[in-house]
């Protein structure tokens, strides 16, 4: 991989990685925001818990997924949080509110998929056409 993309790499890496660490550890707290606000009418009908303790659990995955990023984990990490992410905006598109949130979580999703394919890039492999990790000098 081309030198010059570590800076990008790393940016994407940090800003990805602490950013939902953050907002994770914050949905304990609300120093940020009050969270549970932003969860969907629909979905709290439908939730077995209440709104603040699904938020505390969707805090916990979001630490996890913000660590797996900082850490060894980075690609799956970022893949997560690709994924996480629509997911989110999806959330916020049903509350009939939030639609600047929704398509801003979009584009940090957008960004997660960049790590995610740049550091396939710095560990030397590729995903192959039937779907697996192949090394990139097979290509």
């Amino acid at each position: 991989m081309d030198r010059r993309l570590d800076s990008v790499w790393w940016a994407l890496r940090l800003g990805l990685g602490l950013g939902p660490f953050l907002a994770g550890l914050d949905k304990f707290f609300n120093f940020l925001a009050q969270w549970d606000m932003y969860l969907s009418p629909m979905a709290t009908k439908v939730l077995p818990v209440s709104a603040t303790a699904f938020m505390r659990v969707v805090g916990v995955v979001e630490m996890i997924v913000g660590l797996a990023i900082l850490t060894k984990w980075t690609r799956i990490g970022a893949y997560v949080a690709m994924v996480w992410l629509v997911l989110i905006a999806i959330n916020l598109v049903t509350t009939g509110n939030f639609y600047d949130l929704a398509v801003r979580d979009v584009e940090i999703a957008i960004g997660a998929f960049a790590l995610a394919r740049l550091t396939e890039v710095r560990e030397g492999a590729t995903v192959g056409a039937a779907g697996r990790l192949t090394p990139a000098s097979a290509h």
